[in-house]
């Protein structure tokens, strides 16, 4: 039985137990919030889409049909206070019509039994473990010759993929049910329902289920900051800013979209109840929470002063899902500077497990672009994430939103030709690997995509018919394997684990790191000059040393033969020393032996 009082103090985690539609012994249970309803009446496919009046006690308005069934679509009128009526999906729907369609869909969440239960238990957040995420929009990976792909039929094709190319874990775009294919999923009309874009409830299950199996792990884009405005879903559901402000001034954001009103216990049930919905019934391993700083500020602006009833309700929330869920991973994107959001709540945190470092990708992207004869005056740009880098756990990203909206795709923002980019790309993600910090790629970055994503078309999976995308997909599994195999990449929060051996070649555009962990131990230098560096020498503790991964290996596209050895390596008093030739636009990854 739903505890009421926790719902109206924001203390309940799992109102989906109780709202929506149930099926029981006698039919199907109805059960919707609408306070300031003056009354409301189910429709549906199981009353001929005629009003049967729901009974309405403390703001829940309930009824049992005993001519519903699963797979019905029904939604509920529901009178404001003036009497005006206006028809809704259930905020609790487990089910949505595909679009243009906007009803719910009756939906069971027992038909499916998942056999993940060694997955289940041996996963983890991962904080000294691989993780490389691929983010993917569902809908736009790839497409067959009906269109969309199913969830389950999915799985036939991205899993082997995935393994093939060392991920550790699938990031799915938003899967919440929404009206309009382009916003992506973030603008947001059925909470509790998986979209019928591609499939039902147990198709769903099924793909996670199978990832899970293959060894990896499923993150979800949970959009706990906003709401679409279309008039069947949650605005003004009883005929009052009942789930927004009702102020515009903070009610709608730069999306067009309604802010969540956070102060609102019944609001703050329904978020959280959400949020620990996918993690339970769905099995999910993580939630990437979108927009978090327009939470932590008065839409996401730092001199309107922080919003106090949103950042209790994050701390809140994270608080009581790790409580259910110790080892599922909590990931803000936050693009502000507000402190602590990846250090406990009861600390004063808000008690996320990692933040995404948009400082950082600001910063590398920007250096890539850079013309290479004024990159010595932009040098520090790839240092300076060191000097922050502790004081959260940071996750590295190069996201959608880094290849859409004219900013071009990841390999078209570096600077220069197109043979010119390969190489300073491949650059580019042997210092990702090298830097701390977990890691999530889009969909498209690893075979070199050229066009900008758009959600209407698959991949230019066509790329890997030329021999230079098809080369930079294999540095790309290579890189992914090295990563997944060196603890040294793993432990990413211990300060010991990273070193700068080398970062004061301002005028050469040379820069070495090193990453610890116990006798496993790499070294990478890299060249973002555009000119030949000779003769460069750098030292580090060891016996000696083997050369990893060379960027401008020609199996990669590169001019360097795989026989050649560009380096020469002198040992003394445990002392190496590597005398080097590196190639413009280049890196070298070394196993420093004890």
């Amino acid at each position: 039985m739903l505890n009421k009082q926790d719902f109206w103090n924001g203390r309940c985690f799992d109102a989906w137990k109780w709202m929506g539609a149930h099926l029981t012994g006698d039919g199907v249970c109805f059960t919707v919030w609408a306070p300031s309803a003056s009354r409301v009446a189910l429709i549906g496919e199981c009353n001929n889409w005629q009003e049967e009046p729901m009974t309405g006690k403390d703001g829940f308005f309930t009824l049992t049909s005993q001519t519903a069934r699963e797979g019905q679509l029904y939604k509920y009128r529901i009178y404001g206070p003036d009497g005006t009526p206006k028809d809704h999906c259930d905020p609790y729907g487990f089910g949505m019509e595909l679009r243009p369609g906007n009803c719910s869909v009756i939906r069971s969440l027992s038909h499916y039994t998942f056999g993940d239960a060694n997955w289940m238990r041996r996963r983890q957040v991962g904080y000294d473990q691989p993780v490389q995420i691929y983010e993917l929009h569902l809908g736009s990976w790839k497409t067959g010759p009906r269109g969309w792909y199913s969830y389950d039929q999915l799985a036939r094709q991205l899993i082997p993929y995935l393994l093939e190319h060392h991920y550790t874990h699938v990031e799915f775009m938003p899967l919440t049910e929404y009206p309009y294919d382009g916003s992506w999923g973030y603008q947001v009309t059925g909470f509790f329902a998986p979209t019928a874009r591609y499939g039902n409830p147990e198709q769903l299950m099924e793909l996670i289920d199978r990832l899970h199996q293959a060894g990896i792990g499923v993150i979800l884009d949970f959009v706990p900051v906003h709401f679409a405005v279309d008039d069947y879903g949650l605005r003004m559901l009883d005929g009052t800013p009942l789930y927004e402000y009702p102020h515009p001034d903070v009610g709608e954001n730069e999306w067009g979209s309604c802010n969540f009103l956070w102060d609102r216990g019944e609001v703050r049930s329904f978020l959280q109840s959400a949020a620990n919905y996918w993690l339970t019934v769905y099995h999910l391993d993580g939630l990437r929470m979108d927009a978090v700083s327009r939470m932590l500020y008065w839409q996401g602006d730092e001199s309107r002063g922080e919003n106090r009833g949103a950042i209790e309700f994050l701390r809140q929330m994270n608080t009581g899902l790790k409580l259910r869920h110790p080892q599922v991973m909590l990931i803000a994107e936050d693009s502000s500077a507000f402190p602590g959001v990846t250090h406990p709540a009861a600390e004063g945190g808000l008690g996320f497990d990692y933040k995404w470092d948009l400082g950082w990708m600001h910063d590398t992207l920007s250096f890539f672009q850079t013309p290479p004869a004024w990159r010595p005056d932009h040098y520090h740009k790839l240092t300076f994430s060191m000097l922050y880098f502790y004081q959260e756990r940071y996750l590295l990203e190069l996201s959608h939103d880094e290849n859409v909206h004219g900013k071009a795709t990841i390999l078209q923002k570096m600077h220069g030709d197109y043979d010119g980019k390969f190489p300073q790309a491949r650059a580019l993600y042997l210092y990702m690997t090298m830097h701390p910090g977990k890691k999530l790629l889009f969909m498209g970055s690893e075979m070199g995509q050229l066009r900008e994503w758009d959600e209407n078309r698959e991949q230019d999976w066509m790329l890997l018919q030329y021999p230079i995308h098809d080369a930079f997909l294999r540095y790309m599994t290579e890189l992914g394997g090295i990563y997944q195999a060196h603890t040294a990449l793993h432990r990413d929060y211990e300060p010991g684990n990273f070193r700068w051996i080398d970062c004061h070649q301002e005028s050469r555009c040379l820069y070495v790191m090193e990453r610890l962990n116990g006798n496993d131990r790499l070294a990478a230098v890299l060249n973002l000059s555009g000119e030949v560096q000779e003769g460069y020498t750098f030292q580090t503790t060891g016996s000696s040393c083997r050369l990893l991964l060379h960027t401008d290996w020609q199996r990669f596209h590169g001019t360097t033969p795989e026989d050649d050895s560009p380096f020469i390596v002198t040992t003394q008093n445990n002392v190496v020393s590597l005398t080097i030739d590196l190639p413009p636009f280049s890196g070298m990854l070394f196993q420093i032996l004890p």
